[in-house]
């Protein structure tokens, strides 16, 4: 009887052990995601959906994202099936995305970046001391982009600009080194600022306005030699300390190595008198994609976690600010005295970096 009562009272501790098991992991489900979606998506964005704390909010909603990066202008040769969502730098790309694909209803932009500069203390100093930019602080200026691009028209040099002298890292052409305008947005958009400054305030419409400028767009992209296809290699070389002595990047990469307090060296961020802002722009493929995108523009704790990353969320100027109030040495929060550039249509900008890499 002993032997068979514990036999009994073995089995309903084994039993009770597999309800708790099973009652832990259905427990465990309710929080996790249900729902993965795949999206391609550009390389600036890649550390925002790896963090563990989006990963973590994207869950808590129901999603798991797998992505996978290309430059913007690339994902137009992507095959789209399979993926979810496509993620570009900006509305150009993502126009071309819609329209090859035929997809309906509006893209999303949960957040946007303005392109900057970036340059080391004394490249900056020496721009500041030739007209061509503005100190404004111990990290921050302005970018004349006038007197820039009539400097590399002329094929100046840093070796003729005063105070050079003894500085043997700036030596050779003076120009901005960009991403490939044909592959990346932040390329394209690069030469839609200077087409704009360069042809009197005109946006491109047609094929004279883009032959109009051809030949100084030419020359910015011609001195470069081999160019990225995405702005964080070249971004990350000029942290390290090599490259050339002034990148354009989005002012999303330097506020996110601000906000989590990484070391930036002797950085100034120049913002270029005319610039372009990236509206980051999710194009859904899928009814998943598009929830996705509305999540990203909605939602409280994944908004806080963009401006982590640094970037500006649309409609909520006061979320970035705060956010970056203790580093306005190097950034301008307000954009204070920096003119948007209208963007021309994605088949005048094609024509334009096609023609500026011919």
């Amino acid at each position: 009887m002993r032997r068979i009562v514990g036999i009994v009272l073995a089995v309903l501790l084994i039993g009770g052990v597999a309800v708790a098991v099973v009652a832990g992991r259905e427990s465990q489900d309710t929080g996790t995601a249900t729902k993965t979606v795949r999206g391609v998506i550009g390389s600036e964005k890649a550390e925002f959906f790896a963090d563990p704390e989006v990963v973590k909010a994207l869950a808590a909603k129901g999603f798991t994202v797998k992505t996978e990066t290309s430059g913007s202008w690339d994902m137009e040769q992507l095959p789209l099936t399979g993926y979810d969502f496509a993620f570009p730098a900006s509305k150009a790309p993502a126009d071309e995305l819609r329209r090859k694909s035929k997809i309906q209803g509006a893209p999303l932009r949960p957040f946007y970046s303005p392109l900057v500069v970036v340059a080391h203390r004394k490249a900056a100093e020496i721009l500041a001391g030739n007209g061509l930019a503005t100190l404004s602080g111990k990290a921050s200026g302005t970018l004349h982009m006038g007197p820039y691009l009539d400097a590399a028209k002329a094929d100046r040099t840093w070796q003729q600009l005063k105070g050079s002298a003894g500085h043997a890292e700036l030596s050779g052409t003076l120009f901005i080194s960009s991403t490939d305008p044909l592959a990346s947005s932040s390329g394209a958009l690069y030469l839609a600022a200077a087409s704009y400054v360069a042809d009197g305030g005109k946006v491109a419409a047609d094929d004279a306005a883009v032959a109009r400028t051809a030949p100084l767009l030419k020359k910015l992209i011609s001195v470069q030699g081999a160019q990225q296809t995405s702005s964080d290699a070249p971004f990350r070389d000029f942290i390290s300390g090599v490259g050339n002595p002034l990148v354009l990047v989005y002012e999303s990469q330097v506020a996110s190595l601000l906000l989590q307090k990484q070391d930036v060296g002797d950085l100034v961020v120049l913002y270029p008198d005319t610039t372009v802002s990236s509206d980051h722009t999710l194009v859904p493929l899928t009814e998943s994609g598009r929830e996705l995108g509305e999540l990203l523009a909605t939602d409280k704790r994944l908004r806080e976690l963009s401006v982590r990353h640094g970037f500006r969320p649309q409609g909520a100027a006061a979320e970035f600010t705060a956010a970056t109030a203790a580093h306005t040495d190097y950034l301008n929060q307000k954009l204070t005295g920096v003119r948007q550039a209208p963007v021309p249509t994605s088949p005048v900008l094609h024509a334009m970096a096609q023609r500026a890499r011919s």
